[in-house]
C-alpha cells in the first residue's frame, strides 16, 4: 500500500491518522486557491498600518463584549475544546492597546477595565465605534447583534474579528459580505472557526482536493449536540441598574428579563431572535472543511427537515440538503447536515469503530457523552471514503483499491502552509494586508449556505436558490425568514 503523508499502513486497508499528515490541482494553483484571497492593501485608516509596514506597530483596539468568550479574546488563554488543542482566541492581544472596551453588563466592564486602565469604557457599542483613535474590533456579543457591528466596524473603515456566526440571518449575512467586499482592500476580517487555521485541516484538504477519495461526490456533516427548544422566558423581575436588558435586547423585538437568557451562548442561541440554533453555531465549525476542500460557493438548491415547529426556538434537531454546482476540478456535489443526535448512515462497520476518540459534550445534554463520532465529515468519492474530523482522518478506499496508485500524495512544499495561529493571522493581516483565512468574503458565503437550511426548514419545503437575488424562484413565502425586522431606532446599514 502506498502510505499517505503523516498516515500508517493498516492490514486492514484503511488508513488512520491523527498527525499532520482532490481531483488532481496544479501546485501553483492549488496554494493560489488555498490561500485565501486580499493581500495587498492600499492604505488602512489610520495610516500608520500600510502593506509592508513592521508588525510590531500596535494596533488600538475595541473589545465589544468582555465576558465570556470576550474575556477569553482578551486573556488570550489555552483552552481545552472537543478533544484538540488551540489557542482559543488573541493571544496576541495583550501585546495590542486595548483602546476601548464595551458591555452591557456594568460590573464585567469594570473588572475589564481594572485590567486595561486606560481603555475608555462604554455600554453602547454604537457609541463605542465611534471613537476616533480606534484600528480594529473584535466582536464577543450575543449572536443577534453580530451583523450590526460587523457592518457599522466596515463602514467607518474598521479591521473586524467577529466570533462565529457573522449574522443572524440569510440576508444580514449577505450585507456583511457585501460590505466587506467593498471595503476589502483596506481592512482585514477573521470570522472565529478558529479550526481552520490548523494543520489538520489542511491535511483533510489535500486528500480531498488532490484525488485520494477520487472524484468527490457528496459530503456528510453532523454534530450530535441537542439544543433545549422550549419558548421565550418569562420575566424574572427588573434587570440589575449595573445591567443594561434595553441594550442586550438591541435590534430584536423587546422581551422581557430572564437572566437564563445570559451567559453560555446556548442560554440564547436556540431562540429566534436572538440566534440561529446549531445551524449558525457548530455548523459553522463543522461545515468549514466541506465548504474548504469542496471548494463551494453558493448553493442552488437547499432543502431541511425537523423537529416539530415552534415559533420561539431553533428545532431541537435538525437534517438538510444543498446541492452545488459543479466547478472547474470537480463535478455537482451534495452537502448534507445533520444535528440533534441525528447522523448519516455509514457505509462500513469499521467507521464505527475509531479507537481513542471522545468527544465529551459540555452542553444540554450534559458532560460525559463519549459517541466517538459525536461530530464529524463523511466524504464519498469515486474511489473511497474519508472519515475526519478535526484530530482525526480515516480514510477507505473503495472496490479494493488498497493500494492507492490512483491518488498522489503532495510533496513537503505542495503542502497548505501553516497559519500562525487564527488571531495572530488576523492581527498581522491588520497590519500588513497579508490575507486571512476566515475573511468575511469566505465565511460569509459558509454562513449564508448555513442559515438558508433554517429558511428551508421554515419555509417546509425544497427551495430553488438563486444567490444573485438573494431568493428562492420558486417560494416567494420565504422572503420573511430571508430578513429581519428590528426594533425602532435600530439600522442595520449604520
Amino acid at each position: 500500500m502506498k502510505q499517505l503523508p503523516g498516515n500508517h499502513h493498516n492490514p486492514s486497508g484503511w488508513l488512520q491518522s491523527r498527525q499532520k499528515g482532490t481531483q488532481r490541482l496544479n501546485r501553483r494553483r492549488f496554494l493560489a486557491q488555498v490561500a485565501t484571497a486580499g493581500a495587498g492593501f492600499n492604505l488602512l485608516r489610520s495610516g500608520l498600518l500600510r502593506a509592508g509596514n513592521s508588525p510590531n506597530n500596535k494596533l488600538n483596539l475595541a473589545i465589544i463584549g468582555v465576558g465570556g468568550r470576550g474575556r477569553v479574546n482578551m486573556n488570550g488563554v489555552k483552552v481545552r475544546d472537543r478533544g484538540f488543542s488551540v489557542q482559543a482566541d488573541l493571544k496576541g492581544l495583550k501585546v495590542e492597546n486595548i483602546a476601548a472596551l464595551c458591555d452591557v453588563n456594568e460590573i464585567v466592564l469594570a473588572e475589564a477595565s481594572k485590567q486595561y486602565p486606560e481603555a475608555k469604557t462604554y455600554t453602547d457599542w454604537r457609541r463605542c465605534l465611534d471613537q476616533k483613535d480606534l484600528d480594529a474590533v473584535v466582536c464577543s456579543t450575543a449572536d443577534h447583534t453580530h451583523a450590526f457591528i460587523n457592518v457599522w466596524a466596515m463602514n467607518r473603515g474598521l479591521n473586524v474579528y467577529c466570533e462565529k456566526p457573522l449574522a443572524n440571518s440569510v440576508g444580514e449575512v449577505r450585507l456583511v459580505r457585501e460590505t466587506y467586499l467593498k471595503h476589502r482592500n483596506k481592512i482585514a476580517t477573521q470570522m472565529g472557526i478558529q479550526m481552520h487555521s490548523t494543520d489538520e485541516l489542511r491535511r483533510s484538504v489535500e486528500l480531498v482536493r488532490r484525488g485520494a477519495i477520487g472524484t468527490p461526490r457528496e459530503v456528510h456533516v453532523w454534530c450530535g449536540r441537542r439544543p433545549l427548544g422550549g419558548s421565550y422566558l418569562p420575566e424574572s423581575g427588573p434587570p440589575p441598574s449595573t445591567f443594561h436588558w434595553d441594550l442586550w435586547i438591541g435590534p430584536a423585538s423587546f422581551h422581557p428579563y430572564n437572566p437564563a437568557y445570559l451567559g453560555n451562548c446556548l442560554n440564547w442561541n436556540r431562540f429566534w431572535d436572538f440566534g440561529s440554533g446549531q445551524s449558525g453555531d457548530m455548523c459553522s465549525h463543522m461545515m468549514d472543511l466541506a465548504y474548504w476542500a469542496l471548494d463551494l460557493k453558493f448553493p442552488t438548491s437547499c432543502r431541511a427537515t425537523g423537529a416539530d415547529f415552534s415559533p420561539d426556538t431553533c428545532p431541537r434537531w435538525l437534517t438538510a440538503e444543498w446541492e452545488h454546482p459543479a466547478n472547474d476540478w470537480r463535478p455537482a456535489v451534495k452537502v448534507f447536515w445533520y444535528d440533534g443526535g441525528k447522523k448519516p448512515v455509514f457505509p462500513l462497520e469499521i467507521f464505527k469503530q475509531i479507537p481513542d476518540i471522545e468527544r465529551p459534550e459540555d452542553g444540554p445534554t450534559g458532560p460525559g457523552n463519549t459517541d466517538p463520532l459525536y461530530k464529524g465529515l463523511l466524504f464519498v468519492g469515486d474511489e473511497g471514503w474519508l472519515l475526519t474530523d478535526h484530530n482525526f482522518r480515516v480514510m477507505i478506499p473503495k472496490n479494493g483499491r488498497s493500494d492507492l496508485t490512483y491518488y498522489s500524495p503532495p510533496k513537503q512544499e505542495d503542502l497548505i502552509p501553516s497559519s500562525q495561529g487564527h488571531h495572530d493571522e488576523w492581527i498581522e493581516a491588520c497590519k500588513t494586508g497579508k490575507p486571512t483565512g476566515a475573511n468575511f468574503d469566505y465565511s460569509g458565503m459558509l454562513v449564508e449556505h448555513n442559515l438558508l437550511a433554517l429558511v428551508a426548514y421554515r419555509a417546509g419545503k425544497k427551495l430553488e436558490w438563486d444567490a444573485a437575488k438573494l431568493s428562492a424562484t420558486n417560494c416567494p413565502e420565504a422572503d420573511k425568514f430571508i430578513h429581519r425586522k428590528y426594533r425602532d431606532g435600530w439600522t442595520l446599514n449604520g
